[in-house]
């Protein structure tokens, strides 16, 4: 795929200026923001996405825009299982409403740092020696294993509030109780002490790092092209901060999205190690024939798989009794509306 310095330079440009009108702009005051607002912003950043695998396709061909899409719903997948993380991180940390947009926000850009680093960290990898899709490959076999785990015994929600990055912040920092609107750090009695705001952006810091690992390795086995993993990357983080409010509880609905996630890691997986043989003849040498797994099946497992696991969610939820919430997505109690506070 034979991309321009232009055509990255403009992309990155235009991505990434979306982005800031996004944070910058639109999010730039803690607010719950309401249903229409979020329904919007969703609708038109995934049909950005689409719209823009289109474009990929008319322009580089439809084996390039297969990759796009297999890659885009692959890390959108990865995203919301991130979101239902957040979704416990604030409830855990006991997170005010209004505030949520603001961890939010500060989180998707963690994320992308993350991903950035770790985009370039894997196609040095690749370029370097292809024997690295083999560990690619183990790690994502690993992942898929450890989210099945913990579908069964259900422990990611501790995980999720006390890992080690957390318990190092606890020890070593003195800090507050008190919530101070978006302030991470305040000064009493001449101390500088961190705020609850500033533990709640080291768990979704924290979080994003793992989800990186995770993605990544993912991506570069659906494309080995840096201008599609990236763009892909992008495309699935635009519009997370609004899918969380317009979601709410239903992201709990969707029980069986880490099953199905781990089916598609576990899918990746193999298809890398399959590359990997292929690259050093090993499946010709072992098999007599190639063992290589097309985009097009890529693509129709991962959207079965999807489409099959929200499925089977929506009718595994729509048959258990649900739990009441007393503060609904979007509502905010009016005790929560007085205690808003800027900067």
């Amino acid at each position: 795929m034979d991309i321009h310095a232009y055509v990255w330079l403009i992309t990155v440009v235009v991505l990434i200026g979306i982005l800031a009108v996004d944070v910058f702009v639109i999010g730039r005051r803690p607010h719950v923001p309401s249903m229409k607002e979020c329904g919007i912003a969703v609708t038109i950043f995934v049909l950005m996405a689409i719209l823009f695998g289109i474009g990929v396709t008319y322009f580089s061909g439809a084996k390039y825009g297969k990759q796009f899409f297999a890659g885009w719903l692959t890390e959108y997948s990865l995203s919301i299982d991130n979101l239902f993380i957040f979704l416990i991180i604030m409830e855990k940390m006991r997170v005010p409403r209004h505030l949520q947009q603001f961890a939010l926000l500060v989180g998707i850009i963690l994320a992308l740092v993350f991903r950035g680093v770790f985009i370039a960290m894997g196609a040095a990898m690749i370029a370097a020696a292809a024997w690295v899709f083999f560990i690619f490959g183990a790690f994502l076999i690993y992942t898929a294993i450890d989210l099945l785990r913990d579908y069964l015994q259900k422990d990611h929600e501790d995980e999720a509030t006390d890992n080690f990055f957390i318990r190092f912040v606890r020890r070593r920092l003195p800090s507050t109780g008190d919530w101070h609107g978006t302030r991470m750090t305040i000064t009493e009695g001449g101390r500088r002490l961190i705020t609850p705001m500033f533990m709640v952006i080291v768990a979704l810091g924290s979080t994003d790092i793992l989800f990186a690992l995770d993605s990544i390795p993912a991506i570069y086995g659906l494309t080995s092209e840096p201008f599609l993993v990236f763009t892909a990357n992008v495309f699935a983080l635009m519009g997370l901060r609004q899918l969380y409010f317009l979601l709410g509880g239903a992201l709990r609905k969707l029980v069986y999205l880490s099953l199905g996630l781990s089916v598609i890691l576990a899918f990746i997986g193999v298809k890398l190690v399959l590359h990997a043989m292929h690259h050093y003849h090993l499946d010709q040498e072992w098999f007599g024939r190639s063992l290589e797994v097309s985009i097009e099946v890529s693509l129709a497992v991962i959207v079965g798989t999807l489409v099959l696991t929200t499925v089977a969610s929506l009718i595994k939820s729509s048959r258990t009794k649900p739990e009441e919430d007393p503060h609904p997505m979007g509502h905010v109690p009016a005790d929560e509306v007085d205690q808003v506070t800027d900067h």
